[in-house]
């Protein structure tokens, strides 16, 4: 008797808590019902009573453009147009002045220029804010915007309105576009026997060119490696594990990606590019190494397999997914973030150097820093702690970073001969 009445209470809890759900349901529902209500009225109320004519379909992309760009920095809404640019640009080839952007204190700065562009050859540096672009004022302009504005064809220029913290006023700069291309892995011998490998983006091709150029350098003598991350801004998530298992065993895990709901997506290597896993080797990182960079630096790091020296990295731990929508328009929307194979959270904390080498100018002058955790809107991650400014871009017989590490593996080289004779 006492099972039937508990199990008739169990059921009436059962059932009442169906109709408190469905109730919160139907009431989450009318919620949305009404705020879009009040969106079909505000969009009906300016096409009738604002002073000028509207464009439609301008109107309902601003507001697209608007509600996405509201989450954060990294997702966003594409227009058809800006969609088909995109998918160029990850093959590494596009019309324009070669940046890398971001929004901080309200303001679009730039975050890095791109080596050998435009922009990197008129003297645009890390840190400086973009008031305008021919002319027109960046405040409260998003970034897929301004990269539009920017972007064009070859030969034709761009002014942008620079405010740099050590100027006393801003200055107009005049940028000549160009055809963009990356080349994305660029490679040298140094002193007959360290191979030397710059990577500056992560593109669909990147990881065969890093084959070829490591062959290259190996038929070259090379004995050791130094792979060079600096101002790498990340790009495609599988180059970046098909980048990984070059220098890593099979079946190691090179990146994990966690979701919303929690389900877990790990990524190994496979035993198909495993050439160089016992050379000795170290990665140059700073703050500009982002993204893809910081995944392939953190799971080096992890297994022990390579030195990590330079400075922490930018922090952009989260996944931008591609969802294309029925008129041919896109969102870029931050679906996951990365966790490298520790288990350590990259988002906003980035990757931490074994070594910490600071870049050293002759003026000492310093330039602001831009990470994840200063971008607006940014994903909440780890804290942070407090990190040091970075010195301006110096000459390679300057570079501290670099000349670090090839004395490091010239030690490395020594220690090996003083353990074989031993």
């Amino acid at each position: 008797m006492r099972a039937n009445i508990k199990f008739i209470v169990i059921t009436v809890f059962i059932a009442l808590l169906g109709i408190v759900i469905g109730r919160i349901s139907i009431a989450q529902t009318d919620a949305v019902y009404e705020d879009l209500r009040t969106f079909t009225e505000v969009f009906s109320t300016i096409k009738k009573h604002y002073v000028d004519e509207v464009n439609q379909k301008e109107l309902i992309r601003s507001a697209l453009k608007g509600m996405v760009n509201s989450l954060d920095p990294h997702s966003a809404y594409l227009t058809p147009e800006a969609y088909k640019e995109f998918q160029t640009e990850t093959k590494g080839e596009f019309g324009g002045i070669g940046i890398q952007i971001g929004i901080k204190d309200n303001a679009l700065t730039v975050i890095a220029p791109i080596e050998d562009t435009p922009a990197w050859r008129a003297g645009i540096k890390a840190g400086d804010k973009i008031l305008k672009i021919d002319g027109q004022s960046t405040k409260d302009m998003n970034i897929n915007d301004a990269v539009s504005k920017m972007r064009g064809p070859k030969g034709k220029s761009v002014v942008l309105t620079i405010q740099r913290e050590e100027w006393k006023e801003p200055k107009d700069i005049t940028i000549v576009r160009d055809i963009i291309k990356i080349k994305s892995v660029k490679y040298k011998m140094i002193d007959k026997e360290i191979g030397y490998v710059k990577l500056t983006q992560f593109q669909e091709t990147t990881a065969q060119d890093l084959a070829n150029a490591l062959k290259s350098l190996k038929d070259s003598g090379m004995s050791s490696l130094i792979l060079d991350l600096r101002n790498n801004p990340g790009g495609l998530l599988q180059s970046a594990v098909d980048v990984s298992e070059q220098f890593l065993p099979p079946k190691h895990l090179v990146v994990s990606i966690k979701s919303k709901s929690g389900e877990k997506m790990d990524y190994y290597t496979e035993n198909l590019r495993a050439t160089y896993t016992n050379i000795p080797m170290i990665v140059i990182v700073n703050q500009g190494s982002a993204s893809a960079s910081e995944i392939v630096a953190g799971a080096l790091q992890d297994w022990g397999r390579a030195l990590i020296i330079g400075v922490q990295t930018f922090g952009k731990g989260s996944v931008q997914s591609l969802i294309p929508l029925s008129d041919g328009s896109a969102l870029k929307l931050t679906t996951a973030k990365y966790y490298t194979p520790k288990g350590k959270s990259i988002h906003t904390v980035g990757i931490m150097p074994d070594i910490i080498v600071k870049l050293e100018s002759k003026s000492g002058k310093e330039v602001p820093v831009i990470r994840e955790k200063d971008l607006e809107q940014h994903h909440k991650g780890e804290k942070v702690e407090p990190q040091e400014k970075a010195l301006q871009e110096v000459d390679e017989k300057d570079d501290t970073q670099l000349q670090r590490a090839i004395d490091i593996l010239k030690g490395w080289k020594i220690m090996e001969k003083l353990k074989k004779a031993a």
